[in-house]
């Protein structure tokens, strides 16, 4: 059968489930994401990849400053939607729409439910190093992230996976799990289960100041650090009132004071091992590797970053 699905979704993550959902079976009435917004140096105003490839598919598409209206309200009972599917929309559903779909609303959280609810799944499960991470479908309810499950799918990770590419994986994984869960819940085989809310952990956004990195951690957490804030906000060090992120790193089995550089190739010690920076970017200034950075930059052998 085909469903009447209505989607919300923002960044690039939600993007794969979409695509997957327009070439389905399934009717895609109307796509909400959050407006465009303005980003960089020169304040271009940025659409979200979801409203880019919305527009691409000629899509009804709605960006809508908040959806606690009753122009939004009487809008979405007028699709009369089966299915409303949400991912990584960043936006609060008011509880009166919850019973405009006739199965609910249906999430899928980058995460293994209930750990890490919140913002920042993927980034805090990097930075926490875990070991498994994956996928949640789960019903809305008014509290966040905390409805019941009816599907997970589990994924290793390890200290070399970074944000980007953990994103990428699991946003396909979650674009070929939401099509198997539509098709359980039409045929009535879904089976919903209650969320252990004891266990409950919850990953915040992340602020740029939390990029810093802390040089007295072991290095094993702060590699999780650059990994885990990369592409966005990036982990960072200052040096002489200056700031570098660090977008690639690598542990190296060295031991001395934490923040003292300890060769010419710009590794530094951690209050355990070492880190060895592979590519680094100065304020203001192109991410280079760290060779090549280093050719007009003199972060000098024995001296201390702390």
């Amino acid at each position: 059968m085909s469903q009447r699905i209505v989607f919300m979704g923002t960044p690039e993550f939600s993007v794969s489930a979409l695509k997957s959902l327009v070439n389905s079976n399934h009717k895609v009435l109307a796509v909400y994401s959050q407006p465009a917004n303005k980003a960089h140096r020169g304040q271009k105003i940025i659409p979200s990849s979801v409203e880019l490839f919305a527009k691409k598919c000629s899509l009804h598409l709605r960006t809508p400053v908040t959806l606690d209206n009753d122009e939004e309200y009487d809008f979405l009972k007028s699709l009369k939607p089966d299915i409303v599917i949400v991912i990584a929309y960043g936006k609060i559903i008011p509880k009166r729409f919850f019973n405009l779909a006739k199965y609910g609303f249906i999430n899928v959280h980058a995460s293994l439910l209930p750990k890490w609810r919140g913002a920042a799944p993927i980034q805090r499960s990097i930075m926490n190093l875990d070991n498994q991470t994956g996928i949640s479908i789960m019903k809305i309810v008014e509290e966040l992230d905390a409805g019941p499950v009816m599907h997970q799918d589990k994924i290793e990770i390890n200290e070399k996976i970074d944000t980007l590419t953990l994103s990428k994986v699991l946003s396909k994984l979650g674009a070929n799990s939401i099509l198997n869960a539509i098709n359980k819940i039409e045929k009535g085989e879904a089976r919903f289960k209650e969320q252990n809310h004891s266990e409950a952990t919850y990953a915040k956004k992340i602020s740029k100041e939390e990029g810093r990195i802390n040089w007295n951690q072991s290095a094993k957490k702060v590699l999780a650090k650059i990994n885990g804030l990369n592409p966005n906000p990036g982990a960072w060090f200052q040096y002489k009132n200056e700031r570098f992120k660090v977008w690639k790193a690598e542990i190296v089995n060295k031991n001395s004071d934490a923040g003292k550089i300890l060769d010419n190739h710009l590794t530094i010690a951690c209050d355990e091992q070492s880190i060895k920076i592979l590519e680094i970017q100065k304020e203001g200034k192109s991410r280079q590797l760290t060779d090549q950075f280093l050719l007009g930059n003199k972060i000098k052998y024995g001296e201390s970053i702390i």
